[in-house]
């Protein structure tokens, strides 16, 4: 049985220019799941950035239409993206978020729905960041892989070693050093490449 983590903390970036909106959505993200949050009625602002400092969730007032381009265009980072629409455009800007999987709400905000959805970013996050780390830990260890097949085919080149021999030599060195495969594989590829 898995224990239970304690609940995430989720930066947050809000992207308009409508200081009602601006506050009722700092009314409703409470401190100890959303910190930090960011105000900014820039979308030139909000895009330098989140090139340096992504958020989390980014919600997105789509204002004059402007606002889904900005919505297009940061759904590139890993954060989840809640576009806010006006009803009366909801079934247009909706249809063209969901190809970029984006989330849209409709304005006025309702509190509960916006909860609703708030909480279905955090869970779209958990996956995100998970997917993510999976990815990391697989680059890494295929990198490991090419990084000891290219030691190995220098050890034998340059001494005659067949492949199982080079492997156990790799292996051995590793454990009898106390060093990862891929620092003497390293170390092997300065020596003989």
């Amino acid at each position: 049985m898995k224990k239970e983590k304690k609940p995430s903390v989720y930066s947050v970036m809000v992207i308009t220019d409508d200081s009602k909106i601006s506050s009722l959505i700092s009314e409703m993200l409470p401190q100890y799941l959303f910190e930090p949050v960011i105000f900014l009625d820039d979308v030139q602002e909000a895009r330098r950035m989140s090139m340096d400092l992504p958020a989390d969730i980014v919600i997105v007032d789509a204002g004059n239409g402007s606002g889904l381009d900005a919505a297009v265009d940061l759904s590139e980072t890993t954060g989840t993206i809640l576009l806010l629409v006006p009803p009366s455009q909801f079934d247009e800007f909706s249809s063209k978020a969901e190809s970029y999987g984006i989330i849209s709400i409709t304005k006025p905000l309702d509190r509960f729905i916006f909860y609703m959805m708030m909480k279905t970013a955090c869970a779209v996050q958990c996956k995100i960041k998970r997917l993510t780390d999976k990815t990391i830990r697989l680059e890494e260890k295929m990198e490991e892989i090419r990084l000891v097949n290219r030691a190995k085919l220098l050890l034998m080149q340059q001494l005659n070693m067949s492949e199982p021999e080079a492997h156990r030599y790799i292996e051995k060195e590793a454990m009898d050093r106390c060093l990862k495969k891929t620092v003497i594989a390293a170390n092997l590829i300065k020596t003989y490449g």
